[in-house]
């Protein structure tokens, strides 16, 4: 009896489970489809070059979902209330007709059973049209081919979404059997016609709250565009930006507090504009949420701002590594050795847990570069194994080049003879905001001589530079905020005083294409000096770094030189003729490699940031549908009024379009505010080293909110609609 008075309930109210319906479908949908990314990487070929993306991302993958079904849950509670709210009385009179309060929560928790269930049952069918889909997405994203198409079922991605199902479902039974058990017959009778306690309702104080709201979120947007992100994680840095952070959101919360009055005023001073039509009514409801509306919008809007800067960002750099690989990939292998300094070979040395102490290996800052070709040879490929045998990198290098850069400081100097900070200086151009409190803006630039430059432009294929005994010119692959800076020194002929040394620039606008010394998905040169070799000799200069960049006598991307250089290897200490460690190995890469990579964090991150930035917008619209659909249920009675005084449906509707795209206009627009100026920092930051573009993430942005936010907007509506025809029928009715 109960079971079927639960399934008929559920029937008749089709309308008010329909948002919980749908939002928990997508979530089911999305969670399954989302959770077989190891399956999809498997049959898309990615494993074939990665072999371990499908457990990586899919176990990134899984945490994530959880995070997001505690949002979800969150959200399904919210929901629920909606329905709760309008269905209060119906509770009440089954327990007036003789019904125990167990028995009205059975049937509460049938009808939550019923609902969770057609929501499993469409978002796995859905779910499974959708991940087969993916699988060609997930090819496309990794740029791989699809060897062995087939249908699929993941049974881990089944039970991690029936999980945080059973999660949301439990949590929501909890809190409706709350409900239940705490509410007197009498309020739940009555729940129609209690109204929420209106706070701050004279116009002029929220008028002036919103006023407030806007100062705070300018003050935070000027604090944040001067003071920049503090990237480099100094206390002092952190505190401003915590001081900023907790500006923008008082004041976020502020500027919802107080907009429904702000408009009702402004709308009171058009006295035309406010008595036309429903306008006095539309504004007076709109000034009668602001108790519930001004908390959740201010959240809404602070979580379109993380959904919008994450979308954005993560997509456009992985787009920046995808369209910088093939520069930064210039020949089949590089690798490179790191010195060290005189102050930290003196302070290991000092350190016997460090260098052994008496008897133990002793560093030493080098007197000149190490031949890497010749220091490569011994290491061993396979130790500790009957395998074991020497690393021979000269059998497969077809041709290769040593570039040796100096560090700028001379020995026994204190500061470096040309810096970032000094070349801005010249030109008048600042770095991005948040460098001043790191090393960025000093840190001297590396040098090499320019007969050593020559010899790489020859093995790149490229026309010789001649520097004569006074030229200098400079290098850097990285983003324009540090390449700007160069061109503009060699553009205005900038004299650079280098150790006594008067040097003038002998090209216009720095080569990036020249300026790759190691294969990498990004820029890695911050900034190089090109001198003659006589002014190199006569500075002192330690040896800073070297790079060997080699290409295969086989042919480029040969398969087995690949093979040989990833081959498990043992690498052994960085010495001089003395036997002192002078340094150690830096980063190598192939040229395969370096495309996998890319290709691997950029379906990482996009995948990411889709699965966040949809799941978080269909939260947020999810939350605003529920909100409004409860506003107009509560406000039944005020169209059945307005009806009666000769109001047509019409114009009802027309009134409650008015607010409901107030309200979901509104954090949309404060989103979009917060996510350009912090996505202005975040560029300038992030092409300091290295480059970032949104331009072309802006429409797959607006994308994601055109179907999902948009979508809930006309859902909404709709629904509204039928409220307000019910409403006005029931007049008619009566």
């Amino acid at each position: 009896m109960l079971c079927k008075l639960a399934f008929g309930n559920v029937r008749r109210a089709g309308r008010d489970y329909l948002v919980y319906l749908l939002t928990l479908t997508l979530a089911v949908t999305v969670f399954y489809a989302f959770n077989t990314i190891a399956l999809q990487i498997d049959m898309a070929g990615v494993s074939e070059q990665n072999p371990g993306m499908g457990e990586t991302l899919g176990g990134i993958i899984s945490g994530l979902t959880i995070f997001l079904a505690f949002v979800m849950g969150f959200l399904m509670v919210y929901a629920n209330n909606f329905i709760m709210k309008r269905r209060k009385k119906e509770f009440g009179l089954y327990q007036v007709l003789g019904m125990s309060r167990g028995q009205v929560a059975r049937v509460m928790t049938l009808e939550t059973v019923f609902v969770s269930v057609a929501a499993l049952v469409l978002g796995i069918a859905l779910g499974l049209v959708l991940s087969q889909l993916m699988v060609f997405f997930t090819a496309s994203l990794f740029k791989t081919q699809i060897s062995n198409f087939r249908f699929f079922v993941s049974p881990s991605a089944l039970l991690m979404t029936v999980g945080c199902l059973a999660a949301i479902f439990l949590v929501t039974l909890v809190f409706n059997l709350r409900v239940v058990a705490r509410a007197k017959v009498v309020d739940l009778m009555s729940a129609s016609r209690q109204n929420e306690t209106i706070k701050a309702r004279n116009p002029w104080i929220s008028a002036a709250i919103f006023v407030v709201g806007l100062a705070a979120i300018v003050v935070a947007y000027v604090r944040l565009l001067h003071d920049g992100l503090p990237y480099d994680g100094q206390p002092e840095g952190m505190r401003v930006f915590l001081i900023t952070t907790c500006i923008v959101i008082v004041g976020t919360i502020l500027f919802f507090f107080g907009l429904s009055g702000f408009l009702l005023k402004v709308l009171q001073g058009a006295r035309g504009l406010y008595w036309r039509g429903l306008n006095m009514v539309t504004m007076r409801q709109l000034s009668a949420k602001v108790n519930t509306v001004s908390f959740s919008m201010a959240v809404i809007a602070m979580i379109l701002f993380l959904a919008i800067t994450s979308v954005t960002t993560g997509m456009s750099l992985a787009s920046v590594m995808d369209s910088t690989v093939e520069r930064g990939t210039p020949v089949d292998y590089t690798t490179s050795i790191m010195y060290y300094s005189q102050k930290i070979a003196d302070e290991w040395n000092a350190d016997p847990t460090i260098s052994g102490g008496e008897g133990g290996v002793t560093f030493a800052a080098p007197t000149e570069p190490v031949d890497l070709m010749a220091m490569s040879a011994n290491q061993t490929l396979y130790a500790d194994t009957p395998d074991a045998q020497p690393f021979d990198l000269a059998s497969i290098t077809g041709s290769y080049v040593q570039v040796d850069a100096y560090d700028s400081t001379p020995r026994g100097a204190d500061a470096p003879l040309v810096t970032l900070k000094g070349l801005c200086d010249a030109v008048g151009m600042p770095l991005p905001a948040g460098t001043e409190s790191s090393d960025v803006d000093t840190l001297g630039l590396q040098v090499i001589s320019a007969s050593n430059y020559n010899e790489y432009l020859a093995f790149r294929g490229m026309e010789p530079l001649d520097v004569a005994a006074d030229g200098y010119t400079l290098l850097s692959d990285m983003g324009a905020t540090v390449t700007d800076v160069y061109d503009a020194v060699l553009e205005q002929d900038v004299e650079l005083d280098v150790g006594g040394f008067k040097l003038h620039p002998v090209q216009a606008r720095v080569n990036e294409d020249a300026s790759v010394f190691v294969n990498s998905m990004m820029g890695m040169n911050s900034g190089t000096l090109v001198v003659p070799d006589e002014v190199l000799d006569a500075l002192d200069l330690p040896p800073y770094t070297s790079y060997l960049l080699v290409n295969y006598a086989a042919g480029p991307d040969d398969p087995a030189s690949d093979a040989y250089l990833n081959a498990d290897r043992r690498y052994n200490d960085v010495t001089d003729g003395a036997g002192n460690i002078v340094g150690g190995w830096g980063t190598e890469a192939t040229r395969s490699t370096t495309y996998e990579s890319v290709n691997s964090m950029n379906g990482l991150i996009s995948y990411l940031a889709i699965y966040i930035g949809f799941v978080l917008v269909v939260a947020c619209a999810a939350i605003l549908t529920i909100q409004q659909l409860s506003g107009v249920s509560d406000a039944g009675k005020n169209y059945r009024i307005l009806s009666e005084l000769g109001t047509s449906t019409r114009e009802i509707a027309h009134s409650v379009l008015t607010q409901q795209t107030i309200f979901f206009i509104f954090p949309v627009v404060v989103g979009i505010a917060h996510s350009a100026v912090a996505l202005s920092v975040i560029v300038d930051l992030i092409e300091l080293f290295g480059g970032l573009t949104i331009g072309g993430m802006v429409g797959f942005t607006a994308l994601i909110f055109v179907i999902a936010y948009g979508g809930y907007f006309c859902v909404t509506y709709l629904m509204s609609k039928g409220i307000v025809r019910d409403a006005v029928r029931a007049r008619h009715v009566g």
